[in-house]
């Protein structure tokens, strides 16, 4: 699947002006189905789809480990409804829905604090949540503890964005990358989407059953939010690190969660909102 396209826009430069081809990031639907059951549309960059199908299951508390999930595959012609063909004929519909079939049937209606059938943008947060004390209740604080020298961060910014890619080609993606204890970054993802891009991480990690991932640092491009640090939690990573800023209650969470979380993490300044004893010089 294409994760770029091109398309002829105008670019001026003061009171000049031309027209070129530019390549731009795909944004295109995925419906989630569990058992042939609609959970979600998520609005995401193609790629990586079934990633991010275990990683949300997985960070929003529908399953606990990979062995919850016995296989997921696109949708066939066969299972997609006449209406939904028409009213998204620009794109090929079968590779924008896929399924999951768990080893135990979930019955949505008894998952407290979900709400089914919703739509959710690329920059959404919180997604099925219906409140954010719902959230908390669900996730124990770490209580991994070990020290990182503080040049090891130093190296993740350059790493991380020596390997967008396709940011090189738009401009116009999220990054997250998984990064072990000595600062190598072991899997990268890209999405339109900050916190797709986290949940085709820790889907990765989870269908590779390296989960949980107590030594492990993960760093997205942009801010820190709350439901990146969420997300963190669940997957039991202690270090979240981010380009921008982190948001108040993205703090507050990673706090109660015991998590080191760190901003404006760009060459060898950073600024650590929680937890700062996991860093050493």
């Amino acid at each position: 699947m294409e994760q770029t396209c091109t398309k002829q826009v105008i670019r001026w430069n003061q009171s000049e002006s031309i027209q070129i081809e530019d390549d731009l990031v795909v944004e295109e639907p995925l419906e989630i189905r569990v058992g042939e059951q609609s959970l979600i549309v998520v609005m995401r960059t193609p790629g990586h789809d079934f990633e991010l199908a275990a990683g949300f299951l997985f960070t929003e508390s529908l399953i606990k480990t990979a062995d919850d999930i016995e296989i997921i595959a696109y949708c066939q012609e066969d299972d997609i409804i006449t209406e939904t063909k028409e009213q998204t004929s620009d794109f090929d519909i079968r590779q924008n829905i896929v399924n999951v079939r768990l080893t135990e049937q979930l019955d949505l209606e008894e998952q407290s604090g979900w709400q089914r059938n919703f739509h959710a943008n690329a920059s959404c947060g919180l997604c099925g949540k219906m409140t954010i004390e719902s959230v908390k209740h669900q996730i124990n604080p770490l209580n991994s503890v070990y020290p990182l020298q503080q040049k090891i961060f130093y190296k993740l910014n350059d790493k991380l964005r020596t390997a967008q890619s396709v940011f090189e080609k738009t401009g116009g993606l999220h990054a997250a990358g998984l990064f072990d204890e000595n600062g190598e970054l072991l899997i990268i993802r890209e999405d339109i989407g900050r916190h797709n891009a986290v949940d085709k991480v820790i889907g990765q990690a989870l269908l590779s059953e390296m989960i949980p991932l107590e030594k492990y640092i993960l760093m997205v491009s942009g801010r820190a939010s709350f439901e990146i640090v969420q997300k963190a939690l669940f997957a039991r990573i202690p270090i979240v690190a981010a380009v921008s800023a982190a948001s108040t209650l993205a703090v507050d969470l990673a706090t109660e969660g015991n998590l080191t979380l760190i901003g404006f993490m760009r060459g060898q300044q950073m600024s650590v909102y929680s937890c700062p004893d996991r860093i050493i010089k």
